[in-house]
């Protein structure tokens, strides 16, 4: 995957990913997230639970619950 550093007209979603606990965790799901398309960066927080992922255009909400599933987390939703 190529990683952009020119962010202008991206867009940023943030989901809540139930069962992060540690950073580990948080590597687990970001590194799970930026092998989908068009991804250029995930930022995963384990205390809130929060991913914010910033991407080309909108993700398919189901490939990143796939994703989640993959590094063994739930995807709750988006915050």
């Amino acid at each position: 995957m190529t990683v952009q550093t020119d962010t202008t007209g991206s867009v940023t979603a943030v989901y809540q990913v139930a069962g992060m606990s540690c950073g580990h965790c948080e590597g687990s799901v970001s590194a799970e997230i930026s092998r989908l398309p068009g991804v250029s960066s995930v930022a995963a927080v384990a205390a809130s639970g929060e991913v914010t992922v910033v991407s080309e255009a909108a993700l398919d909400e189901e490939a990143v619950r796939a994703a989640v599933d993959e590094a063994g987390f739930e995807l709750a939703g988006r915050a």
